[in-house]
């Protein structure tokens, strides 16, 4: 998916609340923001928004000598989720269909975005779970659930910490040998590290691996030789997130992307409002298709 004229405003937005997140130094935000509109300015719209946002997000780390920004939000939000974790399990435990509660909560996750929302609270989290629960996802989910059965090699691709606790739900519910879980390769926004998959105990359940990129999102061309591999060779893939949408919409591989729109970019998109809890399936001509 290309930029588009849209993308920019969310962008710069995204670049100030990230230097006032890492710093309260009004200079330096100043010194960031010339910097990122410069760098705008030569902005190539072919490209999809996480490459800018990668490249926003490397100035503000040089800017700051500061490579995780985000570490003590990260660690916040993967201790909310895991607090939560007992009762929602519970509840899918109870449920008459366990697979479509846990994979309404694993989307519910995905409101945990410091690119879209850095303001993002612990009760937001509390409320995005309690209402999706109580709320259908767009989407043919028995569709998904009938490929996990019928595929031998998953891919499940991560995207925020906090959410990626949410995940070990849904991922209990997948015949776990034949899975693998990818996070991103470096510190980017709030995005899942392979630190945070262990906190969220996935290791123990699946292989981790991590994609050798610090875009949040997976561009290819960005990734590792490891990744690429189980990249090509899975045969099913569940993708999280605008980040992963973004970067892959157009790739032709069995995709099931599992997200929350946030935005009239990608509403636009995928023809469905902003605030829409979806799933949407890659043909193999690398277009999306409503399931």
């Amino acid at each position: 998916m290309q930029t588009t004229l849209d993308c920019i405003p969310c962008l710069i937005r995204q670049t100030l609340e990230a230097a006032r997140f890492v710093s309260k130094d009004e200079e330096l935000h100043r010194q960031i923001m010339k910097d990122i509109l410069g760098a705008a300015s030569l902005l190539d719209f072919k490209q999809s928004p996480p490459a800018f946002a990668q490249q926003i997000h490397r100035r503000i780390k040089a800017a700051t000598g500061n490579e995780d920004p985000y570490d003590q939000a990260k660690k916040t939000f993967n201790v909310l989720a895991r607090d939560l974790l007992p009762e929602i399990r519970g509840k899918i435990a109870d449920a008459d269909k366990p697979f479509e509660l846990a994979l309404k909560v694993a989307v519910a996750g995905n409101v945990i975005d410091f690119g879209i929302n850095g303001n993002i609270t612990e009760s937001d989290v509390r409320k995005a779970v309690g209402e999706i629960i109580k709320s259908p996802i767009e989407g043919n989910i028995a569709e998904l659930q009938q490929a996990v059965q019928d595929h031998q090699r998953i891919l499940y691709l991560a995207d925020n910490a906090g959410e990626i606790v949410f995940d070990r739900l849904l991922l209990e519910q997948l015949p776990l040998q034949r899975v693998t879980l990818a996070v991103r390769g470096k510190p980017i926004l709030n995005d899942a590290t392979r630190k945070d998959a262990e906190f969220a105990g996935i290791d123990k359940l699946v292989k981790v691996i991590d994609n050798g990129s610090d875009a949040p999102g997976t561009i290819l061309s960005d990734c590792s030789a490891e990744f690429l591999e189980y990249f090509e060779n899975a045969d099913l893939i569940i993708a999280k997130g605008q980040g992963n949408f973004e970067t892959l919409s157009n790739c032709r591989k069995n995709i099931f992307f599992l997200m929350k729109v946030k935005c009239e970019v990608i509403a636009n998109r995928t023809g469905f409002p902003v605030g829409t809890h979806l799933m949407l399936k890659t043909t193999t001509k690398g277009e999306h298709e409503e399931v």
